[in-house]
């Protein structure tokens, strides 16, 4: 019996988890973080690679240890359906609500948009899109060979464009990282700004909806025990990540030297573009354009896949996988024209609502063989957290819709009485409490079923 994957093999799959991870927003938020963190970057990447980087290793690592058949079964020791909601909103975010969207406009963007005037842009943006989701759709309409489209094709052709752009970058820096003063939140919040720039990649989400994608790889080449199929999901996410981390860094420090010639850019896509047009020219910008472009769609195809194999599962009776993955692709090719601006303006809000909760279930799936996986200290965790995230998600919405809701009161008294709360933290203690609760609950019925 088969127990581990060859080196080849575990290359490979380590290469198909980085490729589904590495889209539009793990390129474009590193580079805008680099270029307001200045002299902090390092400090500011440290609390990104947590979030960016530990936590979809995390949560990759709970699906395999967890033994489970996907994020809902995982979720649904909470309570069915709790299960059932917190799936499908978690793989509605990462897809075609937000994540897929963004796959299309962040190319666009990058790479079309400068070189077209303002009066051509929403026509360009609609036929752009309409031919990346063609792509997207025709790859996913093979979901079989996903080990072969992302790991072995796309994911190297997405990696020597981007290794080109960013060996010329720290070869040639524009400016010395030690020179450059820090913006906003980075002058004195270098560590938690990053921290909570990592909840716009949307990894850790994305971390839960690809781990049984890498699960069902790793049973597809032979490793059918579960015990050997976590160890080899973990080693897996170790290659994949790890690689992210380092490409986040590179990617940081060349978005903080780029201020030694020219400001900070309003996103991280038009800092992109100013390192490519300041080392190559107008070919830069070709290499940039194809270089995202390369990650993006892969991304897409490996979230398209991803929903539309869930929304099967979780509706056995409703449609046929190649309806949803049509469906999701037309769905995402219509949010896209909305633009990248307003894409990311309403998934902040949804974000801080989602990552407390996948956050504590991470942990609690990791740390479960300590209380047996009770349901009692799941649902008491999840209720604690649910309470604050809420909060999270009002105090990220538009001041202008606080205020129209009138819901600055409620803002005012978690900010006076919610610890953590202005961070961005409001849920940890809460989730603490949840915890102690959840332990005093399952002592005490453990004690009543002794009698």
């Amino acid at each position: 019996m088969k127990k581990k994957l060859s080196f080849r093999e575990l290359t490979a799959v380590g290469s198909m988890l980085f490729g589904l991870f590495f889209g539009a927003g793990n390129l474009i938020f590193p580079a805008a973080m680099g270029q307001l963190a200045g002299r902090n970057v390092f400090i500011a990447a440290a609390g990104l690679c947590i979030t960016g980087v530990g936590l979809p290793l995390l949560g990759v690592a709970a699906l395999g240890i967890s033994r489970c058949s996907g994020l809902a079964q995982l979720s649904s020791r909470v309570g069915k359906r709790y299960g059932l909601f917190f799936t499908c909103a978690l793989y509605l975010t990462i897809g075609p609500f937000f994540a897929i969207p963004r796959c299309a406009t962040v190319p666009f963007t990058v790479g079309i948009s400068p070189l077209l005037s303002s009066g051509n842009q929403s026509a360009a943006l609609a036929f752009f899109s309409l031919l990346f989701f063609a792509a997207v759709l025709w790859f996913s309409l093979r979901p079989g060979n996903i080990l072969t489209w992302i790991g072995k094709i796309l994911n190297p052709l997405f990696l020597i464009c981007l290794g080109i752009l960013l060996v010329s970058a720290l070869a040639m820096p524009m400016g010395h990282v030690a020179s450059i003063a820090p913006e906003g939140g980075y002058v004195r919040q270098a560590f938690m700004s990053g921290f909570l720039e990592g909840y716009n990649t949307m990894d850790a989400l994305a971390g839960l909806a690809f781990g049984i994608v890498v699960v069902n790889v790793i049973r597809s080449l032979g490793i059918t025990r579960p015990e050997d199929i976590a160890v080899n999901t973990v080693k897996a996410g170790c290659l994949g990540c790890g690689l992210m981390g380092v490409i986040y860094l590179a990617v940081a420090v060349a978005g903080t030297q780029s201020r030694g010639i020219y400001p900070a850019a309003s996103n991280g896509g038009e800092a992109l573009l100013t390192i490519a047009r300041h080392y190559f020219g107008t070919f830069g910008a070709v290499i940039l354009a194809v270089t995202v472009t390369f990650a993006c769609l892969k991304t897409a195809v490996g979230l398209i896949i991803s929903c539309s194999q869930t929304f099967c599962q979780l509706f056995p009776r409703s449609f046929s996988y190649r309806v949803w993955a049509t469906s999701f692709c037309i769905f995402s090719f219509a949010a896209a024209n909305l633009g990248l601006e307003t894409i990311i303006a309403w998934a902040l809000p949804v974000l801080m609502f989602l990552y407390p909760l996948a956050i504590t279930l991470i942990l609690l799936a990791l740390a479960g063989k300590w209380f047996d996986n009770d349901r009692r200290i799941y649902l008491c965790v999840t209720i604690f957290t649910l309470a604050a995230a809420i909060l999270d998600f009002i105090h990220a919405l538009p001041g202008e819709t606080v205020s129209a809701l009138h819901l600055n009161g409620i803002l005012t008294a978690a900010a006076s009485h919610l610890p953590l709360f202005s961070l961005g933290l409001g849920w940890v203690c809460p989730a603490a409490a949840g915890l102690i609760a959840g332990l005093i609950w399952r002592y005490f019925a453990q004690k009543e079923a002794a009698r």
